[in-house]
């Protein structure tokens, strides 16, 4: 069975955890699990929530504990292997392992401070990095409002040595670049690389343009909803050149920022449809974000070895929001349409004035 086949079993099974995962095991600290090995982390799970999440927000920690996920795990190449090279390990933890190598890796700039904030937890509580940045990363994802039933599994290999440069997509990269990238490193399609950037729902900007931080990808970055999808599909406009601005686009509203690549992936029609399809349906959005994010976070790794730990993470928080709608003064009007095949569904509009979204505010910062 193929690593896709094997996860995609894995993800249907686990869609629910609850209907499926039988508890057997009674940990010291009180709690149920359905495997021993799993006890070790309710403790770590009590205190990254307490003293990264600050008491299990959605916040700017979470963001960029969501966003170290990808950067690891990502950062492996089958091709470059087939040549004869070493093509990284996946998710191994070896940005943090190698941190002073991979952080400055351009895409992972902003990253040294998540990876300086994570750290000593995994120092306290004696688990391996390559274990605690997905469980980090779920947990996060856990505490933002209409997230899915967040995966966790133990057990990965660690890394021996840092990744390459080169494997991490960056925002100014054309669709053609990402989907190239992200085809040799998981064989993953057009539309599972769609899948992949559901993550900036809950996203925004950390050194994408040096003048800014802190501000959101969509007006409700507290959310895991379908607005990101319907604000990138408005009307905005591209920087001409780069610099600065090298792989963002102005926004068509107040205080969010917009990656080139998200503008790109929204218009292109080999993702235009797909694109779509995340504005007004949260069931779909959240079954392929829980696979996509459980793929991204095993790349490398052999799932046959690994020990399912889901029931330690939390169940996220219900989805507290009504269907997607137009920010204040937009409608159906200022949409782009790039989907040939279906029509742009027809949504309210917010009411009240436009207003500015507010910024993530203030990002953290570590001292190193």
């Amino acid at each position: 069975m193929s690593f896709k086949q094997l996860l995609v079993a894995v993800s249907a099974a686990l869609l629910t955890k609850s209907a499926v995962i039988e508890k057997r095991a009674t940990c010291a600290t009180g709690q149920t699990t359905a495997n021993a090995a799993c006890c070790a982390w309710f403790p770590v799970l009590e205190d990254i929530q307490q003293n990264m999440f600050a008491g299990g927000q959605c916040n700017a920690e979470a963001h960029e504990a969501l966003r170290l996920v990808f950067h690891d795990g990502i950062a492996v190449s089958p091709a470059m292997e087939a040549r004869g090279q070493f093509g990284g390990g996946g998710a191994d933890g070896s940005i943090m392992l190698f941190d002073e190598i991979e952080t400055a890796f351009h895409p992972n700039i902003g990253l040294d401070d998540v990876v300086a904030l994570e750290k000593p937890f995994v120092a306290k509580h004696g688990v391996s990095p390559a274990d605690f940045i997905p469980f980090a990363g779920a947990v996060a994802v856990s505490n933002c409002a209409g997230a899915p039933e967040m995966q966790f599994f133990i057990g990965r290999k660690i890394a021996t040595q840092a990744a390459p440069d080169g494997l991490v997509p960056e925002p100014f990269h054309t669709v053609d670049q990402i989907l190239e990238r992200t085809n040799d490193a998981g064989q993953f399609d057009e539309l599972e690389t769609v899948w992949m950037l559901s993550a900036h729902s809950i996203a925004a900007s950390n050194d994408v343009d040096p003048t800014v931080v802190g501000l959101p990808f969509d007006s409700t970055p507290e959310q895991f909803d379908g607005q990101f999808f319907l604000d990138t599909q408005l009307r905005g406009v591209l920087f001409p050149g780069s610099g600065g601005n090298q792989g963002e686009v102005e926004s068509a509203v107040a205080g969010e920022i917009r990656l080139q690549s998200d503008h790109n992936f929204a218009r292109d029609s080999r993702t235009a449809c797909e694109w779509q399809s995340f504005v007004n349906n949260q069931t779909k959005l959240q079954a392929d974000f829980q696979f996509i994010f459980t793929a991204i976070a095993t790349l490398g790794q052999d799932m046959d070895s690994l020990i399912d730990c889901s029931d330690v993470i939390p169940a996220p928080k219900p989805q507290n929001f009504g269907p997607t709608r137009f920010p204040p003064g937009k409608s159906n009007a200022d949409i782009e349409q790039a989907c040939a095949a279906t029509p742009f569904p027809t949504l309210a509009t917010a009411p009240g004035p436009a207003t500015s979204v507010a910024r993530i505010n203030p990002p953290f910062k570590v001292s190193h």
